[in-house]
């Protein structure tokens, strides 16, 4: 696989969720650099502080997964707190729930959000090649 993206932010308080998911994305070699954050509120302030990118345009990651259910600030609440950020800072990043929810309720709440992708776990190296081509262009 092409290295394609530049940063990649996870988003999971399982810690070996969070293992796998690194471990994958480290084989695949589709990012330069990968973050972790056990805490939803804790990654959307490094990545957009006050609706802005945290650092430059240019720092922000391509790709966020986060996980649905988290305690205190759920992925619920950072993709509505994604949904109000400015376009052009929702169009430089893509943000991916990615759940072991397949409820019906979760998937038609995520659906509200166009801007999101909606993924089931485990990461797998053919849904990271799917949203790769999807959203990225990437072969």
């Amino acid at each position: 696989m092409v290295d394609a993206l530049s940063h990649i932010v996870l988003v999971d308080d399982n810690e070996t969720t969070s293992f796998l998911n690194n471990r994958l994305l480290s084989r695949l070699a589709v990012a330069r650099q990968v973050s972790n954050f056990s805490k939803a509120d804790e990654a959307f302030e490094s990545v957009w502080k006050d609706g802005q990118p945290a650092t430059s345009a240019t720092d922000a990651p391509d790709l966020v997964f986060v996980d649905l259910k988290m305690p205190g600030v759920s992925g619920f609440d950072f993709i509505e707190r994604y949904s109000k950020l400015p376009p052009a800072v929702q169009e430089r990043t893509v943000v991916a729930v990615l759940t072991t929810s397949m409820h019906s309720a979760d998937t038609a709440r995520v659906a509200q959000y166009p801007n999101v992708e909606y993924l089931t776990k485990p990461l797998t190296e053919e849904k990271m090649q799917r949203l790769l081509a999807k959203r990225f262009a990437v072969a």
